[in-house]
């Protein structure tokens, strides 16, 4: 079901924050630890974005083979550093294509050019199951999609919102009440960041924060036995900064995101 990783403080190398750690995205791969729902690897592809000061929009490594057989990759994140990254490894939803497209980070255009989205999950029935959801979209944002998987439509979806010019921690929360609406056992752990913020939930799946010494990492499983991890409950919405955490249940980031809605809809008229 995929396992992901936002990190944001001191700059460090991508091979200190997704390869070396004892319990790495490396590891994780093939040796998760708590893989709800099924799935015992992450063996369908991985991907890798990261923040380069005085560039407008993030850079990013992708490709549909293991993480463990891509030797290149290794060369890379060893002489790569950046202070804001999120990287993942994908176990396909059963009836999706493995390709490189498919795999997290999903990334923007235009005004949401600088963010980068993973979801740890799936949407059981796919195809057929998301089609209320997509319905809300324009053609546009269906053609621009990534690739034909469920996690690209979540991401066209939450980006149509942030385009719009929502808040994103409102935006990825009511993106999460929509598609538990429109699918019925809907696995929706969502990660978001801009390079300056991260924003995740937890809707059926795992996920660990970390703050100290002025670096934040959010994490679907611990990456070490090291103090400070902080296991997020279930029904819960992230919104981390390197030297803020809050941790809210969903229900009370949606009803201040219907404040602000309100708000914006009185200021307008």
């Amino acid at each position: 079901m995929c396992r992901h990783l936002a990190y944001l403080g001191p700059p460090r190398t991508l091979a200190q924050l997704v390869l070396q750690p004892p319990h790495s995205l490396l590891h994780q791969s093939y040796a998760p630890l708590d893989m709800r729902g099924g799935g015992r690897v992450n063996a369908d592809g991985f991907g890798v974005g990261w923040f380069v000061p005085g560039m407008d929009e993030p850079l990013r490594y992708r490709r549909s083979c293991p993480l463990w057989t891509d030797a290149g990759f290794t060369s890379l994140a060893a002489a790569t550093t950046s202070g804001a990254v999120l990287a993942a490894v994908r176990s396909a939803t059963a009836g999706t294509p493995v390709v490189e497209t498919a795999c997290a980070p999903f990334a923007g255009s235009g005004s949401t050019a600088r963010w980068l989205f993973s979801h740890n999950g799936r949407l059981p029935g796919w195809p057929d199951s998301a089609v209320a959801l997509a319905a809300g979209l324009d053609v546009a944002d269906l053609l621009t999609m990534e690739a034909p998987v469920d996690s690209a439509l979540l991401w066209a979806v939450l980006r149509h919102r942030l385009a719009a010019g929502d808040d994103p921690a409102g935006a990825v929360a009511e993106v999460v009440r929509a598609a538990a609406d429109a699918v019925p056992g809907a696995r929706l752990n969502l990660l978001l960041t801009d390079g300056t913020v991260v924003v995740a939930t937890t809707w059926w799946h795992a996920l660990s924060v970390r703050a100290a010494d002025g670096a934040v990492t959010v994490s679907s499983e611990p990456t070490d036995d090291g103090p400070g991890w902080r296991a997020v409950p279930d029904r819960h919405l992230v919104v981390a900064t390197p030297s803020t955490v809050d941790i809210r249940p969903l229900e009370a980031a949606l009803a201040a995101d219907q404040v602000r809605a309100s708000r914006k809809t009185l200021e307008q008229s």
